[in-house]
């Protein structure tokens, strides 16, 4: 849901923004500044956790909401029309046949709940098999929909994922990995084999929980979930703690290992400020690691409810900060049975009705474009506030109630007020390729739906009443 979407938006700025004082603090002596810390690599492993919680969650929400169009895998036939600005392609998109839809909700569960396992994989190709499937779906995300910076975020937080091999090797400065004690051609064999291994498995898997089949005679891809919700919801009871033990063994490498080369710098002095660096940021790293506990296993009450009690006592203490936060994107696809949304309407004579403009204003000739980086408040209030389950408050009566009183600073249309203003709740659909092809059509066909607003205008009892409920008069 949008209203939803905003709030993980703004929590996951604010934790991204914490962690980067932690990844990149100031440094303490000017004159011995370096590019690289024994410690750095134990601070950023908060951030590679961060991106872990933010798509396993996202993508385990979507089955134990129970939504019937997660589960039916028939999500995103209804996603691209409905989500708050589509882009262009979106359009496009909407148009593809109906086997590709399902069989991209499989591919949307396999890269937010199986792969992020991988985000921990000993194996560095197994790492960056992870970032390049993440890196995928958030630019698709990108083409198709205008989610301001939340996506743009989401692919600074894979970075995570990489090394500096491998982005040296973007830049043209290819480095050298250490040396290993193993063998070259054993250690070769053993990575190879246990990366097709992986590969194997999540083919299997896939194939085998989404009943993955290739109908020859229709020539498509079928697909469907075959596991029940009890059984997901006793798989998700199984793994969750074990994933904070995995997650708790792969930050205490990073611990380690970061002492250890703190112990290899030279000098006495310099082994001893490294070591105190290194103490200070683990402990900060564990502290946030363990908070972050009590959001990530909402997912799962049970395991939630097993948390030690100071793990809770330390959430507690910091939650108004909004330091560490739940997740969990797109819960519920709203707008089965058509795209809400709510258009005003001008009138000098009650008689003569014109839409007002902007990039709501419900022109069904209206292409979508591709925005900023940025929110567009209007679209989403709009949205929000047609959905059946938004607030009766929503920001369409605040901008009703400003047409009328033409605050310049705030008026959003034409420089001439209109006397009266509506609003009516209009149902929108994406046109299709079939009618595309005749000629030239809309975007969107649309059908009235109901009334959102009655007729008003100053003076009116309606509008004096609801001047009065929000404090305007």
């Amino acid at each position: 849901s949008q209203g939803q979407l905003c709030s993980h938006r703004d929590s996951l700025l604010l934790e991204a923004g914490f962690l980067a004082v932690l990844v990149a603090p100031l440094h303490l002596l000017k004159w011995r500044s370096t590019a690289w810390r024994p410690h750095d690599s134990v601070t950023f492993w908060l951030v590679r956790w961060l991106l872990f919680r933010l798509m396993f969650a996202s993508g385990v929400v979507k089955l134990t909401s129970r939504c019937p169009t997660w589960w039916g895998l028939t999500a995103l036939t209804y996603h691209y029309e409905t989500q708050c600005i589509p882009t262009p392609a979106a359009w496009f998109a909407h148009q593809l046949p109906v086997w590709f839809q399902k069989f991209s909700v499989v591919a949307t569960y396999v890269i937010e709940i199986a792969i992020p396992l991988l985000f921990f994989a000993p194996i560095r190709r197994l790492r960056l098999f992870a970032f390049y499937s993440q890196v995928l779906l958030q630019l698709l995300i990108i083409l198709t929909g205008n989610y301001n910076f939340f996506n743009l975020l989401t692919i600074v937080l894979a970075f995570s994922l990489l090394d500096e091999e491998h982005v040296g090797r973007w830049l043209g400065r290819s480095r050298r990995r250490h040396a290993s004690s193993w063998p070259p051609s054993l250690r070769s064999f053993l990575s190879t084999l246990l990366e097709l291994s992986t590969y194997s498995l999540l083919l299997y898997w896939s194939a085998q929980y989404f009943g993955l089949e290739i109908n020859w005679e229709k020539r498509l891809l079928d697909s469907k979930v075959a596991f029940t919700y009890h059984e997901f919801k006793t798989w998700l009871q199984t793994v969750t703690l074990p994933l904070v033990g995995l997650a708790f063994l792969s930050l205490a490498w990073e611990i380690l290992f970061a002492l250890y080369r703190c112990l290899c710098l030279r000098g006495c002095f310099w082994k001893l400020w490294a070591t105190l660096q290194w103490a200070i940021f683990a402990t900060a790293t564990v502290g946030m690691f363990a908070v972050s506990l009590v959001p990530f296993t909402y997912i799962e009450q049970e395991s939630n409810d097993k948390l030690w009690p100071g793990i809770r006592q330390m959430f507690r203490a910091v939650e108004r900060f909004q330091v560490v936060n739940s997740y969990g994107l797109f819960r519920r696809m709203t707008g089965v049975g058509g795209r809400p949304e709510v258009v005003l309407e001008g009138s000098y004579d009650k008689q003569s009705w014109t839409e007002e403009g902007g990039q709501n204003s419900g022109a069904v000739g209206l292409g979508a474009v591709l925005g900023a980086p940025r929110p567009d408040a209007v679209a989403e209030g709009s949205k929000s506030c047609a959905h059946p389950s938004g607030s009766h408050r929503c920001p369409s009566q605040g901008v009703l109630v400003r047409l009328v009183q033409v605050d310049q600073s705030l008026y959003p249309f034409s420089a001439r007020p209109p006397v009266y203003i509506r609003a009516r709740l209009y149902k929108y659909w994406f046109t299709s390729s079939a009618e595309a092809s005749q000629g030239p059509v809309p975007w969107w066909r649309r059908q009235h739906f109901q009334e959102f607003f009655p007729t008003v205008s100053l003076g009116d009892p309606t509008l004096e009443a609801l001047l009065s409920q929000h404090g305007l008069k």
